[in-house]
């Protein structure tokens, strides 16, 4: 798909003087200001035209433009072809179709005569840019993946077989080698300093068109994507398409503050949203795949969610912030230190949370075996536990809860207590099947199948429990239910 182009002509610029000119000059007592002709437009100084609001990328571009490389990515695969022969084909060579069927065999890939090996090459292309003089490149890992040849080609020319140093496919940050001396680099800046609204630049080879250019703004930061857990993107609505990936995002100071690494679409084009990894993620990624091969990263051993006005209204707070905690993994860290469902994290080590998508990039960010002072909300006030920091490859064990049955008048809803294969096959202990739902229950999308497990953080075991703590609520609860295997709080409007 053609990427969409803003065209900023030089001639719409003096129609629109010249229209502004002539209504100026209508009016008494206003001089008429001077009609700038299309070719004098085109001359304009970049100091003229910086004062339009539009940045003059062109410095930028000349400084840092022979830092970011074009990266091609050839996989492989080794085919061992089959010798032909009579042994090889599934009728006895007596039989009246044996010629048509060795004629047919032979034409099959491996089935030729000559044997040996064949080779079934792919390539893949993207962008990187150097980091330091003596040539290790940053891109993405998804560029590099499963490759067995990656070329790194200069904007002189240049040619290099480039080492894949390491990947690491959770942040999606990959580290090339190539042996060159004196090269040029890229300057790395701090995208906490970056605002939603600055412009921003990216190069990269979209399509193999090397060292291409696009601009836009930053459009917001910190986004949390689909299975993308532990990187804060950048979101832009910089043009970056397929050969963009791995390709540095710039700030007006000409100073890196992402790695472009995805776009949303629904056509494999550019649609005006692109995500960048914040250029000091990719740059701990880089520092430890350096000095060890690989990343260690934190784990509390939570699943958390956002909160909303209704859930922060049923737990007692005043506004919605902080992770919820919607389950904790047997054994895990969090569960060693207190942590339960229903508890809200407010902060870590002093660092505050302000959503659920800030929690998993900060536990990462630790080091396994560390202390973490975590700031929760539970009962209507805050405390502070301590917990020790795990490893991400440690083996995931999710803990959930299961049982009684009638229909909840204002809650809307039929619950039933759990078999014992029920318990059995989800792991739980307590909580409520879910029979019919309507009313409240269903307009907040509690649907037959889900197991109710607690009510505004405290567990439920029998339906007479679950009618007397919707009775004694307010307008508004925080159901914990199961469905899927995963768990999740529902906000349920009772007013």
């Amino acid at each position: 798909m053609n990427a969409k182009v803003f065209t900023r002509s030089a001639v719409a610029i003096a129609v629109a003087v010249a229209l502004s000119a002539g209504y100026v000059a209508g009016r008494r007592d206003v001089p008429a200001p001077q009609v700038i002709t299309p070719a004098q437009a085109a001359m304009m100084p970049a100091e003229a035209a910086a004062k339009t609001g539009i940045p003059d990328f062109s410095g930028l571009v000349e400084t840092y433009g022979p830092a970011v490389v074009n990266i091609s990515a050839k996989h492989v695969v080794k085919q061992t072809a089959m010798r032909s022969g009579p042994q090889q084909l599934p009728i006895d060579p007596s039989d009246p179709f044996y010629q048509f069927f060795k004629h047919f065999y032979g034409g099959m890939p491996g089935g030729g005569d000559d044997g040996g090996q064949s080779d079934s090459p792919s390539t893949s292309l993207g962008s990187g840019f150097i980091i330091s003089p003596d040539g290790y490149i940053l891109t993405n890992a998804h560029v590099v993946d499963g490759a067995n040849v990656v070329t790194v080609k200069l904007t002189d020319k240049r040619e290099y077989k480039a080492k894949v140093v390491g990947a690491d496919k959770q942040s999606d940050v990959a580290v090339l080698k190539i042996d060159a001396k004196d090269l040029p680099t890229v300057k790395i800046g701090d995208p906490h300093q970056s605002k939603v609204g600055q412009w921003v630049v990216a190069i990269g080879s979209p399509y193999g068109f090397d060292n291409t250019v696009t601009s836009g703004i930053i459009s917001a930061k910190s986004r949390s994507l689909p299975d993308e857990n532990y990187t804060p993107f950048i979101q832009t609505d910089v043009p970056v398409n397929p050969g963009n990936s791995g390709g540095p995002l710039f700030n007006l100071q000409g100073e890196v503050i992402g790695i472009n690494s995805m776009i949303y679409s629904q056509t494999g084009g550019f649609q005006g949203l692109s995500f960048a990894i914040p250029i000091d993620e990719a740059m701990k990624v880089k520092d430890e795949l350096v000095k060890t091969g690989h990343v260690s990263r934190g784990r509390l051993g939570v699943a958390v969610q956002s909160m909303n006005q209704t859930l922060a209204d049923s737990f007692g707070m005043d506004k919605p912030h902080g992770a919820l905690v919607s389950s904790v993994d047997v054994g895990g860290p969090a569960a060693k230190a207190g942590l339960k469902p229903g508890d809200v994290i407010l902060a870590v080590n002093g660092q505050q949370v302000g959503d659920s998508s800030d929690l998993p990039s900060m536990i990462a960010g630790l080091k396994p075996g560390t202390k973490a002072d975590i700031q929760l909300w539970r009962d209507k006030t805050t405390k502070t536990v301590s917990a020790t920091i795990g490893s991400f490859s440690d083996t995931k064990v999710a803990s959930n809860d299961g049982q009684n049955a009638q229909m909840q008048g204002r809650l809307g809803v039929a619950v039933r207590p759990l078999t014992p294969d029920e318990k059995s096959n989800a792991s739980l202990d307590h909580g409520l099947m879910v029979e019919q739902a309507g009313g409240a229950a269903e307009n907040a999308g509690i649907q037959p199948g889900d197991v109710i497990l607690a009510v505004n953080g405290r567990p439920v075991s029998s339906a007479d429990q679950l009618k007397q703590m919707v009775a004694q609520a307010g307008n508004s609860i925080a159901l914990l239910i199961q469905r899927d295997n995963a768990q999740i709080f529902v906000p349920v409007d009772l007013g």
